[in-house]
This record gives structure tokens, C-alpha cells and sequence, in this order.
């Protein structure tokens, strides 16, 4: 079993999704669970932009959104100057995005249903 030293785990996030019910409900359990929601975006472009002005340490990136993929959005936060821990998330199970969650530039997947702190933390901190 491993521990979490909270205060090892980074603690600003964007939540991005298209869907604003799953964005509200996100931020009240990140909030409720001691994460500062520093904003939300509803699709790729605003996703970087926003990133770009609230330099968060967390992004929460659907898969799927309206004008790119949540794959291309991790891609290009990666490149940025200062870039934030990527968490790719959807309603859809890991398995149906094949071999491309591996490549990702991203620290892990959240299944939307599995959304909570301790999967958030999962996928941020370093258990090495």
C-alpha cells in the first residue's frame, strides 16, 4: 500500500469538457476534495488558452470535444512553456481508444463514473 503525501500533489485545475453538468459536478468534487478549480473550457481552443492565461498545474481533458480530440489538446499543452500534468477523461471505457492512451501526452485516464480525488491523485503522483 502507498500513501499520499498531499502536499506532493499538485493542486490548481482546468477542467475541460463540452458537457457543463459534468463540468459543474467535477468542480464540486475536486472543490469538496481540496483542489482549487481555477477555471473550465468547452472545447480544444479555449482549453488552451485558458491554460495559457491560469497556468494550472492539472488539466482535465475530455477525449472527445467538439473542435479537436483531448489526445491533440494534450499534445500541444506538452509543448507549451510551462506544461501542466495532463489527465485525459470520458464516458467511454480505456480499452475503446485502442493503443493511443499509451502515447498520449498525458499522466493517465479517468473514466468519468470513476471521476474522485483518489483517481485524480492515481494518475499525479509519482509512486516510484
Amino acid at each position: 500500500m502507498w500513501f499520499i503525501d498531499s502536499s506532493d500533489v499538485p493542486s490548481r485545475v482546468l477542467i475541460v469538457d463540452d458537457h457543463s453538468v459534468f463540468r459543474s459536478r467535477a468542480r464540486l468534487l475536486l472543490e469538496v476534495a481540496g483542489y482549487d478549480v481555477v477555471g473550465e473550457a468547452e472545447d480544444a481552443d479555449s482549453a488552451v488558452a485558458e491554460t495559457n492565461r491560469l497556468e494550472p498545474d492539472v488539466v482535465l481533458v475530455d477525449v472527445q470535444l467538439p473542435d479537436r480530440d483531448g489526445f491533440a489538446v494534450a499534445d500541444e499543452l506538452s509543448r507549451g512553456m510551462h506544461p501542466p500534468q495532463v489527465v485525459l477523461i470520458s464516458s467511454r471505457e480505456a480499452t475503446d481508444f485502442g493503443g493511443r492512451l499509451p502515447d498520449a501526452h498525458s499522466r493517465g485516464f479517468i473514466h468519468k463514473p470513476e471521476l474522485s480525488r483518489a483517481s485524480l491523485e492515481a494518475c499525479l503522483v509519482d509512486r516510484t
